[in-house]
């Protein structure tokens, strides 16, 4: 497939749009047009071993759900690991993708595989992402009556010299026994400010005024972490055993909640991949499960009788990346060889 093809489609199984404001995301590294996908090579992290792997095995495109340029770039030296990926990545004609917080949003992605090792349960956004736009044009709607169809004209006349303003509608209305014209009207936070100006010259019109803030619409299933509810109660020691057992991992770091024991049930569980302090703060649940949680935010969470269970970053996000495989091949209509790094590990073991 040519890349900016690829590139569409990837963008199409995951929205860049439900990445985080502060991510970076999309094609971070683009040979020169044009240039061809044949292999698509997946991987959690891009390390320079990574890398000598993608290199070896011809990769077209790297699709590293870590984004390896985070922090803008101020040169490409040989001179650090990351401006070194960069170098590589070009001299080889290998692109450098990076979904990172889309795949943590979208219904089938990462969080969703991570509920997995919970055993059978129902699962909601812990905080659920909002469709990219409006349902209609502006971010405001403003109503008012009138009942001098000159005035309205008058008015109407004014505001469409403001920019940013849609649906400028007028309708005859009857308020309170007598015949006005209703205006409604969408526009811009920019344009609002303008629009209660010019109506706050009248006070009978802008007493009349009715102002709606369009919110942006929920996606279903699709958000940050998951509350996950259990089809029937199990205790930690069991819930400890499905997660090593899913993730393949020897072992996993626990802190028991105040009050409860590896024999107390667990009917409700908290989750976020990677690092999941920030999204599952403040959450009731009986259980947290993510990669790391800074020492404070556990102890906040024992003292409320939630244990925690960490599995280490990386641990929380890889194993995805076999079901990804499958889906893109789908998705992609088998069109471009997908293949998993063998070479791509979580940085910490046990010593």
């Amino acid at each position: 497939m040519n890349l900016r093809e690829l590139v569409s489609a990837l963008n199409d199984f995951a929205s860049l749009s439900l990445a985080e404001s502060w991510d970076n995301v999309g094609l971070l590294v683009e040979p020169s047009p044009p240039h061809t996908v044949n292999t698509l090579f997946l991987t959690n992290d891009l390390t320079e071993e990574v890398m000598e792997e993608a290199v070896q095995k011809k990769a077209d495109l790297i699709l590293s759900y870590h984004p390896p340029i985070f922090t803008p770039l101020k040169r490409v030296t040989w001179k650090t690991w990351k401006e070194r990926l960069v170098i590589r990545a070009l001299e080889h004609r290998i692109g450098i993708y990076s979904p990172h917080t889309a795949y943590d949003a979208i219904p089938h992605g990462v969080n969703n595989w991570l509920t997995k090792g919970l055993g059978a349960c129902t699962s909601i956004p812990l905080h659920p992402s909002t469709a990219p736009s409006y349902p209609a044009e502006g971010t405001h709607r403003v109503e008012f009556c009138a009942g001098s169809s000159e005035h309205v004209d008058t008015v109407v006349s004014k505001i469409k010299d403001i920019q940013e303003i849609s649906c400028l509608t007028t309708l005859p209305a009857r308020v309170e026994g007598e015949e006005q014209t209703r205006v409604s009207l969408n526009c811009s936070q920019k344009a609002l400010l303008e629009v209660v100006a010019l109506l706050s010259q009248n006070s009978l019109l802008y007493n009349k005024t009715e102002i709606l803030l369009l919110q942006k619409p929920l996606l279903p299933h699709t958000g940050m972490g998951r509350l996950c509810t259990l089809s029937e109660p199990v205790s930690l020691s069991d819930i400890i055993a499905r997660i090593k057992s899913h993730l393949k991992l020897p072992h996993i770091r626990l802190a028991v909640g105040m009050g409860k024991t590896l024999e107390s049930p667990v009917k409700k569980a908290a989750l976020c991949a990677g690092s999941g302090s920030s999204i599952l703060k403040g959450t009731e649940a009986d259980l947290y499960l993510t990669g790391e949680m800074s020492h404070h935010d556990v102890l906040d969470a024992v003292a409320n009788g939630i244990s925690v269970i960490l599995c280490e970053h990386s641990n929380t996000e890889r194993g995805f990346l076999s079901e990804l495989r499958d889906m893109l091949a789908s998705h992609l209509c088998s069109k471009v060889n997908i293949i998993v790094s063998e070479k791509d590990r979580d940085p910490l073991q046990v010593a």
